[in-house]
């Protein structure tokens, strides 16, 4: 694969990080369980881009946070606030108005003459 479409589907994936993250805190999870999470279902994210992603997440009051001293360390964990969840519903249904449109666009689906 070229160094450019590398570069483009990196950049399909940075724009879709949003969406995975918040459907993935329904439930208070921390960082790391969340980025093993996320990387199971084969959304591969660095640290270095999940853990700015969820400070910009909760400064825009989507996310809800709190310290939990488990064992001898403590771990910040994350979860979908009321704003939150009504933000993820908003995007899951762009999402699949995306994803018809885009089915469209390449020809995955037939044209039945009503456009």
């Amino acid at each position: 694969m070229s160094k450019k479409t590398a570069n483009l589907i990196s950049e399909l994936r940075r724009g879709t990080l949003v969406l995975c993250v918040l459907s993935q805190l329904r439930e208070q999870q921390y960082g790391y369980l969340l980025k093993e999470r996320l990387s199971e279902q084969g959304i591969k994210v660095e640290q270095g881009t999940l853990y700015p992603l969820l400070r910009r997440l909760e400064t825009r009051e989507l996310l809800d946070s709190e310290w939990v001293l488990t064992g001898s360390r403590p771990r910040r964990y994350y979860q979908l606030n009321a704003t939150g969840q009504e933000v993820l519903d908003t995007l899951t249904i762009e999402w699949h108005n995306m994803v018809e449109a885009m089915s469209h666009l390449l020809g995955e689906k037939e044209n039945n003459g009503t456009d």
